[in-house]
């Protein structure tokens, strides 16, 4: 069967047009999801009769082949495997496809889409400078003077390595930014990560200095602008006063004036001033000077000849996009920051901690919105300062913990079982810094306690505005962030506050909803009675399949699917649910479970294949509406619990919640018989007729 998956692959590969015409590449439970640059290299025919293939068709701008559950899966390993593709998710695929969303939008995604796959990094740093710096605070003696602060750990073999350690990847912080920025944009890695070099090199005045620099250059007499150009009259004439000793223009050179205090800077032409200066503390130049790397980058390998492509496309792309940074990109976007950093310190500094009550009120909506990743250019910037201080991150863990007291306040006011057990563990994530589970799963769905959680954070944002309160690293919140505080008294003051009132508010303002308690009430009754042995239907016997789910029978043929509507998995019946427990249609063995829990496939007794898929396009909704009760190769009872799925969540997701009951293996019978209507979970819905 291997070398039937890797025929079938390279076949896919070949009526595709190859590898190079692959945008991005996913699989679901029974299909193969690719995006494609140029459909007109793509022979459909030949996709038609591929190997294995059931059928395909086109959808949302992806094209979709058939294969079917247990065989895509395989398929598209080999797929990946021979034509050295990235493994990507569904998601990846939909969003290549799609593009959706305004500019802004689109401009949010990507700027989240480059940090995520650093916050690790960010994160270790941050523990180790947590845990150096703090102990370093905490160990001091006093000198004579009573002012002056002497810190043995300073002359610590150990502590000097790890303090080394630590504040690494905010010292390179723009070559991560530039590789990362670089793959999200479709461009090659390490040039980004050399644009990202470029604008921290050694040889460029450091960022974090040029304050100090400006101060010197500003009291110098005569005065020395620093926008003068490098063995210009003017240079030379501050040289001599800064060295006591007669400088000639000549001697102006870039590594004197830097090494007496000044900033350096070259003329293009005599007539454009760039200032040699680097850009340490800054995200958004990075990002926005690698986005224009990998538009070059692209444009020059579709216009450039092959056989100079390797030599003039790399060469051409760093010029032009290093030119463009120093001379452009990186001015601009560097007041851009500039500007956005000084209207949240004006924020944070309003009277009587309101800017700090605003700010902790506002972050959970960036969250719900998906643009809080944005934060991370603030957070750099502030933790660029001389001493490193963002005043914005204890604001950020007062929100995390706020929405994590709301999920504790509807775990003890909640009757239901499964919302309790959703709960729990999310308001344990949002104590530990991720909140996406208790806002997403617990908190929005039911408003209230979102609206809980929102008023702790204004509170703990009143308190940590009003203390003055600020972290020494970003990139961890709640529990961890005690690592990074500069107060760990005044920090514990404001996450309790924020915990209290978030908790306190949510206890008062939630209750469930009817909803709710119906759901709750048919847990209970569950309890009494279990699903196994009261939802069978006594007519269950071989070459039957009974019906996983309660709700209303209907023709699969007209469900809103071309594959399953086509029956190119096989016959069956599709089902509009009225209750979200999947039961087993068979007794026999599970042979397959989706990872996203929207799909499970059996093995019954008498050799019938069945394929379970809740929903349409669920897939994409990452498995959060599913609670998976069972795993491949487990023997089951039909009857037996499967999946409990939220409808409710996949409605609002804007997903359809019809399931289909398909036996794949319908060829191997001579008739498919359907009964059509009102079905309760257990009652024969397929016969099948040898």
């Amino acid at each position: 069967m291997a070398a039937e998956h890797a025929q079938a692959a390279k076949e896919i590969l070949a009526a595709i047009g190859g590898p190079e015409n692959v945008v991005s590449a996913a699989h679901c439970a029974t299909r193969l999801r690719l995006v494609i640059a140029d459909d007109s290299k793509v022979n459909m025919d030949a996709v038609e009769d591929a190997a294995l293939a059931k059928g395909n068709f086109q959808a949302a701008g992806q094209l979709q082949v058939i294969y079917g559950t247990g065989t895509v899966n395989k398929v598209f390993d080999e797929f990946c495997k021979q034509g050295n593709i990235t493994v990507g998710s569904t998601d990846d695929a939909k969003a290549a496809a799609a593009a959706k969303g305004n500019p802004f939008q689109r401009a949010i995604k990507a700027l989240g889409d480059v940090f995520v796959p650093i916050i690790p990094a960010i994160v270790a740093s941050g523990l180790m400078m947590g845990l150096t710096e703090g102990l370093n605070n905490a160990i001091f003696f006093m000198a004579a003077d009573g002012v002056t602060k002497i810190h043995p750990l300073e002359m610590n073999n150990w502590w000097i390595l790890i303090h080394t350690f630590s504040n690494a990847s905010f010292v390179f912080l723009q070559i991560l930014i530039g590789f990362s920025a670089a793959r999200v944009f479709g461009g090659n890695e390490f040039l980004g990560g050399v644009i990202g070099m470029i604008m921290n090199h050694t040889g460029l005045m450091n960022a974090w200095d040029i304050p100090g620099k400006v101060e010197a250059a500003a009291t110098a007499t005569p005065p020395f602008n620093p926008y003068q150009v490098i063995g210009s009259d003017s240079a030379a004439q501050w040289l001599t006063q800064q060295t006591g000793s007669q400088v000639a223009a000549v001697d102006a050179t870039q590594a004197a004036i830097t090494a007496a205090g000044g900033i350096p800077q070259v003329s293009l032409f005599g007539l454009i001033p760039v200032t040699l200066q680097g850009y340490q503390g800054h995200v958004i130049p990075v990002v926005v000077a690698v986005f224009l790397m990998c538009v070059i980058e692209k444009w020059l390998h579709a216009h450039v000849p092959d056989m100079l492509d390797l030599f003039v496309t790399p060469l051409c792309t760093v010029l032009v996009t290093g030119l463009a940074t120093m001379i452009v990109i990186g001015p601009i976007f560097s007041l851009f920051e500039e500007y956005v950093m000084k209207f949240f310190q004006f924020l944070l500094g309003l009277p009587f901690g309101l800017g700090g009550a605003l700010a902790g009120a506002i972050y959970p909506f960036t969250v719900v919105l998906g643009v809080h990743h944005m934060f991370n250019a603030l957070e750099a910037g502030l933790v660029a300062q001389t001493p490193p201080m963002d005043n914005f991150n204890p604001i950020i863990s007062a929100a995390n913990v706020a929405q994590g007291a709301a999920c504790f306040a509807v775990f003890v006011k909640t009757a239901s079982a499964k919302k309790k057990g959703l709960a729990l563990p999310s308001g344990l994530s949002s104590l530990l810094g991720i909140t996406e589970p208790a806002i997403y799963g617990v908190n929005l769905p039911a408003v209230k306690p979102f609206i809980g959680a929102v008023c702790g954070a204004a509170v703990g944002g009143l308190l940590s505005a009003l203390f003055g309160l600020y972290s020494i690293a970003y990139g961890i919140t709640g529990i961890f962030g005690y690592l990074i505080t500069a107060d760990m008294l005044k920090y514990t003051i404001v996450i309790v506050a924020a915990f209290a009132a978030s908790f306190v508010i949510t206890m008062v303002l939630y209750s469930d909803d009817e909803k709710t308690k119906a759901a709750a009430a048919r847990e209970a009754a569950k309890e009494a009675a279990p699903a196994t042995a009261a939802e069978v239907a006594a007519d269950y016997a071989a070459n039957t399949v009974v019906a996983p789910m309660t709700g209303e029978c209907i023709d699969m043929t007209t469900v809103p699917d071309p594959v399953f509507a086509s029956l190119a998995m096989g016959n069956g019946v599709a089902i509009e649910p009225t209750e979200g427990g999947i039961y087993a249609p068979v007794s026999g063995q599970i042979t397959m479970v989706a990872g996203t829990g929207h799909a499970v496939g059996l093995m019954a007794d008498d050799g019938t294949e069945i394929l379970i898929h809740a929903g349409i396009d669920t897939v994409e909704l990452n498995g959060e509406p599913f609670e998976i009760k069972v795993a491949a190769g487990d023997t089951v009872k039909a009857g037996q619990l499967l999946i409990e799925a939220d409808l409710d969540a996949i409605k609002a997701a804007g997903k359809p919640a019809t399931t289909m009951v398909i036996v794949t293996n319908t060829d191997d019978y001579a008739a498919v018989e359907q009964n059509y209507g009102a079905c309760k979970a257990g009652q024969k819905v397929v016969t099948l007729k040898k």
